[in-house]
C-alpha cells in the first residue's frame, strides 16, 4: 500500500512537472521571450521581393536590437530593389546597428540583389554573394505613363486647373514640356547622387570610382567582388560564419529569426489594391521613382 502510494505521488508530481514545463513552452514561444534565452546569436533578417516599405524590416530590426543574446545581423537579400526612401530607411538603420550600437553586419546576396537591394547591402560590414548573384544596377529610374492619345481616341479629354505652372507636372495626359523634363532630371540626379554617395560611404570607395560604376549596368557576383561592390564570394552558410566571427561568437554560431506573418488575403489586398507600377506606393499615380533593377 505504502509502495504504491509513493509511485501515485511520484506519478502526479512528474505530471505536475511536465504541464509546467509545458506552460512555461508554450508561454516563452507565444511572448517571444524564447528568442532571448540561449547564448550569444546572429539575426537574420530577410528582404525579398521589391522593397515597397520599410517598417516591416525596420521593426524586426528593432525587436533584434531589444534581444540582448543578439551579437551581429545577418541580412539575406533576394531583391530587384524598390522605393528610394523605403531602401534609404533601411540602410540608415543598419548604419545605425553598427555605429551606435555596434554590433556588426554581414549582407548575403541571393540570386538578386541590385539597385535598392545593392544600397541596402552597401551598409552591411561586410557583403557576400554566389558567383552567379545578379546585383549592382546602381541608378535612378523615373517612368511616366502616358495614356494621352489612348484618350483621345476614345473621345475623353483631361481638363486641368492649377495654382502654378508646374502642379501638374508628370501629367499622364500629355508630353513633358522641356522646361519639365529639366525639373525631373534634376530630382532623379539628386536621389542619383546620393545612391552613389551611399555606396561610395558604405563600402569605403571613392567616389569617382563608384561613378564609374553607377550608369545601371548589373554585375555577377564574381565580378562586383572583382570591383570591390562586393567582399567575398560564399552563400548563406558562409555569411553565417562571417556574422559570427566578427561578433566574437566562438564555434557554429546560433540563429534567431522573427517569423513572418502567414498569407492574409484582406491583408494582401489592403496592401497593394492602390500599390502603383512595380508594386511601389505614392500619391500620384503618374510618377515612380525608384531604385529598381528594372524587370520587364
Amino acid at each position: 500500500m505504502v509502495q504504491r502510494s509513493v509511485r501515485r505521488a511520484v506519478a502526479v508530481a512528474g505530471g505536475a512537472g511536465l504541464i509546467f514545463l509545458g506552460a512555461v513552452f508554450a508561454i516563452a514561444y507565444f511572448t517571444g521571450i524564447r528568442e532571448t534565452l540561449g547564448g550569444p546569436k546572429v539575426a537574420l533578417v530577410e528582404i525579398e521581393g521589391v522593397i515597397v516599405d520599410s517598417k516591416e524590416i525596420t521593426d524586426e530590426l528593432e525587436r533584434h536590437l531589444q534581444n540582448p543574446t543578439v551579437r551581429a545581423f545577418l541580412i539575406r537579400i533576394n531583391s530587384p530593389g524598390g522605393g528610394v526612401a523605403a531602401s534609404q530607411e533601411i540602410y540608415e538603420e543598419l548604419q545605425k546597428i553598427r555605429r551606435v550600437h555596434g554590433k556588426p553586419v554581414v549582407a548575403s546576396m541571393g540570386s538578386l540583389a541590385a539597385s535598392g537591394g545593392y544600397y541596402v547591402a552597401s551598409a552591411a560590414d561586410r557583403i557576400l554573394a554566389n558567383p552567379g548573384t545578379i546585383t549592382g544596377s546602381i541608378g535612378v529610374i523615373m517612368q511616366i505613363p502616358n495614356v494621352g492619345e489612348l484618350l483621345q481616341k476614345i473621345g475623353v479629354r483631361a481638363v486641368v486647373i492649377k495654382s502654378g505652372a508646374y502642379k501638374d507636372l508628370a501629367s499622364a495626359t500629355r508630353d513633358l514640356t522641356l522646361e519639365e523634363r529639366r525639373i525631373l532630371q534634376s530630382v532623379l540626379d539628386d536621389v542619383h547622387d546620393q545612391f552613389i554617395q551611399a555606396v561610395a560611404e558604405g563600402r569605403k570607395l571613392e567616389r569617382g570610382r563608384v561613378e564609374q560604376l553607377a550608369d545601371g549596368r548589373i554585375f555577377s557576383g564574381r565580378q562586383a567582388q572583382e570591383l570591390g561592390l562586393v567582399d567575398e564570394l560564399g552563400d548563406l552558410h558562409d555569411a553565417l560564419t562571417r556574422a559570427g566571427a566578427l561578433a566574437g561568437i566562438p564555434g557554429p554560431p546560433a540563429v534567431t529569426r522573427i517569423e513572418k506573418p502567414r498569407f492574409s488575403l484582406l491583408r494582401f489586398l489592403l496592401g497593394w489594391q492602390w500599390a502603383e507600377p512595380w508594386g511601389l506606393p505614392g500619391l500620384n499615380p503618374s510618377l515612380t521613382l525608384a531604385y529598381l533593377f528594372h524587370l520587364p
